[in-house]
């Protein structure tokens, strides 16, 4: 097991809850929370007239007491911010540079010079390597550039890092009704894994709006995990243990992880590609997939607990 070195790209996004930045309760409410990663909004839930607002919240927020030291309590601190065009993201671009949060959100990302331009800025700037970049898919032309979008990811100098998925903006775009199940949209999601599975990303899941219903969150987290999403985005707290619990390694698949580890590991193994596993045959790309998968196991047993309680998520 100590051979295990597993990439740097390795993170734990099962729960990445979205608060707005204009809800200083809620904010103060993150450290009490079990999730891996916190989308601090300044896009959709932040009227126009609070914007200037919403980024002095988040200015206190980072600098004070709660947030003094980078990956608070192990978590991902991703700032999400509004389109450039739209008269408030260059603002917004700037309080990244000061804040230097895990990564900033980009909103509706329909090519990959919208990725472009957010890396050179952030490299003229001489931003830290460690200040990634995510995208939001979540228009018809931004499924349809999903791979080239992933594959700029590969360019030397970019630090896109992961794709978010926005249904709700989808929908509306394309037309498709509001109905139980996602069936019209699985295609698009399915686009969007096969992008960042062929480059290396990321990719998580869109929220659920209703989270009051519990029973269907269930089923569209284990629907979102089956498909190869590394997680979910969520809109409330009541959401996060779920989404913990569907995301993260299942038991039989860690023991099965391990086994597959402690197969190649065997000696007897040493320049195999494939290795005869209990009757059926692993090859080695499992390998890297078993290692992936425990230590993923290895980070979530390292983390605190915390309380999955706070204050629901304002709309704005």
């Amino acid at each position: 097991m100590s051979r295990l070195a597993p990439p740097r790209s390795v993170r734990l996004r099962r729960s990445v809850l979205s608060v707005p930045a204009i809800n200083r309760r809620a904010l103060e409410k993150i450290a009490d929370l079990d999730c891996d990663a916190v989308i601090f909004d300044l896009e959709d839930s932040v009227a126009p007239e609070k914007k200037a607002e919403a980024r002095e919240n988040l200015r206190a927020f980072f600098t004070g007491s709660l947030l003094a030291g980078k990956g608070e309590a192990g978590k991902e601190r991703i700032i999400r911010i509004n389109t450039l065009s739209s008269g408030f993201g260059a603002e917004d671009l700037e309080l990244v540079l000061a804040l230097e949060p895990d990564a900033v959100l980009l909103p509706k990302v329909d090519e990959p010079q919208d990725v472009t331009v957010v890396s050179d800025r952030l490299a003229e700037a001489d931003a830290p390597e460690s200040l990634r970049i995510w995208g939001m898919i979540e228009t018809p032309r931004g499924v349809l550039n999903a791979a080239a979008i992933a594959e700029a990811g590969r360019t030397p100098g970019s630090r896109l890092d992961c794709l978010t998925v926005g249904l709700n903006d989808l929908r509306k775009e394309t037309g498709v009704l509001p109905q139980p199940g996602r069936t019209y949209l699985m295609p698009w999601l399915m686009q969007v894994i096969l992008a960042v599975s062929a480059y290396g990303l990321d990719a998580i899941d869109s929220v659920f709006n209703d989270f009051k219903d519990m029973e269907a969150f269930d089923v569209e987290c284990a629907e979102g995990r089956a498909m190869g999403f590394a997680g979910k985005m969520l809109i409330h707290p009541n959401q996060i243990e779920a989404a913990n619990r569907h995301f993260g390694p299942h038991e039989a698949a860690l023991a099965e992880a391990q086994a597959i580890i402690a197969a190649f590991a065997d000696p007897a193994a040493a320049g195999l590609n494939v290795v005869n596993l209990g009757g059926r045959m692993v090859e080695r790309l499992h390998l890297v997939q078993a290692e992936r998968l425990v230590h993923k196991a290895r980070l979530i047993s390292e983390r605190p607990l915390r309380l999955s309680t706070a204050a629901p998520r304002d709309e704005g």
